[in-house]
């Protein structure tokens, strides 16, 4: 199978109650692209300014991501700053730079169209739609967001969400796109606009994922602290879709341990500044962090 990744790549600067890190790699492909790369080869789409560093690309290419739909514009990379305080869960955007991603309109490569699965990074729901447009004969299709284009592009993300199959959303999100306060009530509302999966991303008390015929929770791994909670739920995503292509099947058993491996991966993320824990991982380490979520849920 295949799995194409459409997201933003960025320059990060974070600050946490313990410390501030300049100009790191993040955004939604650069998390969701490197923890698939651990379960299959995901293509990413995005574009990047000429002060990206060449290296970093190269270090995508290593990892198996196909970057031959990374766009290299003239001009500064999307930069974002952000704050977080002593709960991990609240954060506060200082400044966002969207440079060179302002006139980010992908143009999918042949075999690109081609794709078995796509997931939709946090882009705004205007891009998501005409992706779609582009894509011929998916299996699957997915899509995250962000506050941002919950509050500015209301009706164009609700077109999106029609048309995929799986939304990525935390329970804040949720809330706020449905309107209601219980998160069963949300997530049959969402699924009453099309998608046949939501998955309701809970930080550090796990996800809930809620299904035409299932409803099924999972931990979070746990994790004593928390260095940077940035990309968790975009390394989640990676980590889920990039596990079910695979195996290459989307029956019920496969949701739920895709979902134990996307928490794995966002535990992995959390765990450092930025994309870096993500670089240095091993399928040890993965199946090992697997089993112990495993030993933790049985009963």
């Amino acid at each position: 199978m295949s799995l194409v990744i459409v997201g933003s790549i960025v320059f990060d600067t974070i600050e946490t109650p313990c410390e501030r890190r300049e100009r790191i790699i993040g955004g939604s492909c650069s998390y969701s692209a490197l923890a698939a790369s651990y379960f299959t080869k995901p293509k990413i789409v995005s574009v990047v300014g000429d002060d990206f560093p060449e290296e970093m690309i190269e270090k995508f290419n290593e990892k198996g991501i196909d970057t031959r739909g990374l766009a290299r514009k003239k001009g500064k990379t999307f930069f974002w700053e952000g704050k977080y305080g002593d709960d991990p869960n609240q954060r506060t955007t200082i400044k966002t730079e969207i440079n060179v991603f302002r006139e980010f309109k992908p143009q999918l490569l042949p075999d690109y169209k081609e794709a078995d699965i796509v997931l939709l990074g946090t882009i705004a729901p205007e891009i998501q739609l005409d992706v779609l447009s582009q894509v011929k004969s998916p299996k699957l299709t997915a899509m995250d967001t962000i506050n941002f284009y919950i509050e500015n592009n209301f009706e164009a993300l609700l077109e999106s969400i029609k048309k995929v199959d799986i939304y990525f959303g935390n329970d804040e999100e949720v809330k706020k796109i449905t309107g209601e306060t219980n998160l069963i009530k949300a997530g049959r509302e969402l699924l009453e606009q099309g998608p046949s999966l939501v998955v309701i991303k809970k930080g550090e008390h796990g996800v809930m994922m809620i299904g035409q015929e299932f409803i099924s929770g999972m931990l979070a791994h746990p994790c004593e602290e928390v260095i940077d909670p940035t990309g968790a739920g975009d390394s989640f995503a990676g980590g889920f879709l990039g596990y079910l292509d695979k195996v290459s099947s989307f029956q019920e058993e496969d949701l739920r341990k895709a979902a134990v491996y996307g928490s794995v991966m966002a535990s992995f993320t959390i765990q450092d500044f930025g994309i870096k824990r993500l670089e240095s991982l091993t399928a040890s380490d993965i199946n090992q962090r697997f089993e112990e979520i495993k030993n933790i849920v049985s009963f």
